[in-house]
């Protein structure tokens, strides 16, 4: 059982550090809002047939909290990934699969903030090297950077996105019972909604580009791996070994995000991307020491 959930929550984060390849394949093939529109669209096509079942179950469910569930799918979908397929057109692959890795962070943040959850001396202290991990990528390298607020503006994007994701992440507290199936179609639905003005303004500002062939296979991809697959293998995993365990393995996201972004796209790593990277896995590791639940089993990506 275990071994199965292994390979299973492998496969999850495989696809979740690809997306931040898509991100970057995407530029100049398939502009960023209609890459995420397009994106839901193809996602809530292949969902439906197979969530039907459940919708009608779960119906007054959804129903009763139908404008709460929109609001998820823009926020956690439509203006996550905008932004941050936007932000992959000004910075590195390796800068967005290392940056998205501080979520944990903002989501620790949030609930101690908002809700006056209990923070240990070791999860501060996790929370500031892994503060300092994402400092050192959006300055690339010159911490000083940040007295002159000398950050890049595709690395301004990516917090931007990352901060919208978190803001979701711990808004799912609220999130009614409902099958994978119901909740990935409903939010997919508000991603489409959400996505649509950005897709207006990118036709109105002629900063529109129309999919060629490396456009359609990275809207493929998007839609079936990161949204589809990684997502039901996640669920699944999770099911099978639990949310604490389960959880852990999203930090191989950056890793792999990372190893894709030299392997296939042939980015320079640089020594502080390494020296980021071990702060912020770091600092994850001592903030997650006993996750809480909010910060597992969440869908989409």
């Amino acid at each position: 059982m275990a071994v199965r959930a292994y390979i299973l929550l492998i496969i999850t984060t495989l696809g979740w550090g690809g997306n931040a390849i898509a991100g970057k394949l995407a530029a100049g093939h398939i502009s960023p809002a209609l890459l995420t529109s397009g994106r839901w669209l193809i996602a809530l096509a292949i969902l439906l047939p197979f969530a039907l079942p459940q919708l009608r179950r779960e119906w007054t469910t959804i129903r009763a909290h139908f404008w709460f569930l929109m609001v998820l799918g823009i926020v956690g979908f439509a203006l996550f990934n905008n932004f941050y397929y936007l932000a992959l057109n000004y910075t590195s692959a390796i800068n967005g699969a290392i940056e998205q890795a501080s979520m944990p962070l903002l989501v620790f943040i949030a609930n101690f903030v908002l809700f006056g959850q209990r923070v240990s001396p070791g999860q501060i202290f996790g929370f500031f090297i892994s503060l300092v991990g994402v400092a050192l990528v959006a300055t690339h390298g010159d911490l000083i950077g940040i007295l002159r607020l000398d950050i890049g503006y595709g690395d301004a994007l990516l917090i931007l996105s990352i901060a919208f994701y978190g803001a979701y992440t711990v808004s799912l507290r609220w999130m009614p019972k409902l099958h994978w199936l119901s909740a990935m179609t409903a939010l997919s639905v508000g991603a489409i909604i959400g996505g649509i003005p950005f897709t207006l303004w990118e036709a109105a500002s002629g900063s529109l580009v129309l999919p060629d062939m490396q456009g359609w296979l990275v809207l493929a991809y998007a839609a079936i791996f990161p949204s589809i697959i990684s997502q039901a293998c996640f669920i699944r995993g999770v099911e099978l070994i639990g949310a604490n365990r389960g959880g852990l393995f999203i930090n191989l996201v950056p890793i792999f995000g990372t190893f894709f972004a030299v392997t296939l796209l042939g980015e320079d790593l640089f020594a502080y991307h390494l020296v980021a990277l071990a702060l912020v896995l770091g600092g994850i590791a001592l903030a997650e020491h006993k996750p809480s639940q909010a910060q597992t089993g969440r869908p989409g990506r």
